[in-house]
């Protein structure tokens, strides 16, 4: 792992209250079977922000992720106490609206290869019912050019969606999510597959896309956590080790076990 490097400055901590947080985890703890993956977890996450989920593999950042939108559940997970989605227990909302609510852009691009770019970023519209042809084509117009791809596309929107280079399907991916109208974005490690160029398109749109959406995100690539987020979290073996804003963590870490993390010593 690179080291980051450590400046004289010194910010101050900077704690999000529940009152400023769109999502709020309680006495989190995560499972699958009997295994536990998370260990009560309390984590605010402000709005219009972007916070990055730090830690070694297996230390449960993913499960955090897949918790916040009930993904966890999908894959034979459970978990106890809560998780706040603008004030209300995620348990007592639908999960296909809350997955509308909150999107998920996952690592590997995975857009449908049997549908146009077109029809890719305005799937989920039209199996919520949305017949509109014309509505349709301007919300993925729209959504296109949020992300900075509709002029790379706009003469080849009957192609597949899997015709498109590896970054360019992760945007379409990101344009998908976005046409929901979400007011959270989880994304798992979704420049791990990139190479460094699509990777900085990436990083750019988050950077454009908080103005309008609250943003997890989940990475192992320091710089990049560095680079895009307001706040971070570091997680080691299922439990939350530190949270603060992202100055703080990577210059002035108040826990022994982040600075170690975050300056290469293990992980």
């Amino acid at each position: 792992m690179s080291q980051i490097p450590v400046t004289n400055i010194i910010y101050e901590s900077r704690k999000v209250t529940e009152e400023e947080a769109v999502v709020s985890t309680k006495n989190l703890s995560a499972y699958f079977g009997e295994k536990q993956a998370l260990f009560e977890v309390n984590l605010n996450i402000p709005k219009n922000q972007v916070t990055a989920i730090i830690g070694p593999s297996g230390c449960g950042k993913s499960t955090f992720l897949r918790c916040l939108n009930r993904m966890h559940e999908v894959i034979g997970g459970t978990y106890s106490g809560s998780i706040l989605f603008d004030g209300e227990d995620i348990k007592n909302i639908n999960p296909v609206e809350l997955r509308k609510r909150v999107g998920m852009v996952f690592q590997k691009p995975n857009p449908f290869p049997t549908m146009s770019i077109m029809n890719n970023v305005v799937a989920g519209l039209k199996l919520n019912g949305m017949r509109d042809k014309r509505l349709l084509n301007e919300i993925a117009e729209e959504n296109l050019k949020k992300v900075g791809l509709w002029d790379e596309v706009k003469d080849n929107l009957n192609r597949s969606g899997a015709s498109i280079s590896g970054g360019q399907q992760q945007r379409l991916c990101i344009a998908r999510t976005i046409a929901l109208n979400p007011e959270v974005i989880l994304m798992d490690e979704p420049t791990s597959a990139l190479d460094p160029i699509a990777t900085a398109k990436i990083e750019d749109l988050i950077y454009e896309l908080k103005k309008e959406y609250t943003i997890v995100i989940v990475t192992h690539n320091m710089q990049q956590a560095a680079r895009v987020s307001d706040y971070t979290a570091f997680f080691y073996m299922g439990r939350l080790i530190e949270y603060d804003n992202t100055k703080k963590i990577f210059t002035n870490p108040s826990n022994k076990q982040t600075e170690e993390y975050i300056s290469g010593r293990f992980g």
